[in-house]
């Protein structure tokens, strides 16, 4: 239960704060592309296009949290 408050939460911000959700955006992507390092760009953008959703939202508190130490 705790996990879904942190991830509704999360979600929230990003959808409320333009600046945070374009910076959790360019970490996750990062992040998602170091871990497809086989993949050409054009291979990857295609493939952030249509997952890109799913990213955002399995990574919204992992991205939420990273920002606020950003800010530290």
């Amino acid at each position: 239960m705790e996990r879904d408050n942190l991830m509704h939460g999360a979600r929230a911000a990003l959808n409320n704060i333009p600046e945070m959700r374009e910076w959790a955006e360019k970490y996750l992507k990062t992040k998602e592309r170091g871990e497809k390092p086989k993949m050409t760009d054009e291979e990857f953008e295609k493939y952030w296009k249509y997952h890109k959703p799913e990213i955002m939202h399995a990574g919204a508190t992992e991205a939420a949290q990273a920002y606020k130490q950003r800010e530290r």
